[in-house]
């Protein structure tokens, strides 16, 4: 996003979260019609960043001063289908600046997940990432 030439997993984190959205609200999550619009959509879903909520964001190739500055949404009210707990998780999922974003090895001991029958599968995934 914005330029940025180092693919980390803190890309598959925010897809995750995208994915996550999308099954809860049946509904495809900042969908932009262009890259700009994309980019557009996301800053008026989180407000458009500035150097206090993404360090070094002025730096990124793709990022100008002359965006339009918008602020964040509610996101109880942008969502309407996450209680509390998940929708905690989908904001670290997607959290703005990927040095922010939740780990997978957070994101699985998140409370979400507690109420979830422990499977062997999840069992093995809670066990490989600790």
């Amino acid at each position: 996003m914005l330029g940025q030439k180092q693919y980390s997993l803190g890309v598959d984190i925010w897809a995750v979260g995208c994915i996550f959205a999308e099954l809860i609200e049946k509904k495809a999550l900042f969908t932009g019609d262009s890259e700009i619009d994309q980019i557009f959509k996301i800053f008026q879903f989180h407000g458009t960043p500035t150097p206090k909520e993404w360090e070094n964001i002025q730096k990124l190739p793709d990022f100008k001063p002359t965006f339009p500055k918008f602020k964040a949404v509610d996101p109880k009210v942008y969502f309407k289908n996450f209680d509390s707990v998940s929708l905690d998780l989908l904001m670290r999922l997607i959290a703005l600046d990927p040095i922010k974003r939740i780990s997978m090895k957070e994101a699985l001991k998140h409370s979400y997940f507690n109420d979830i029958l422990e499977s062997d599968k999840l069992k093995y995934i809670r066990w490989y990432f600790n």
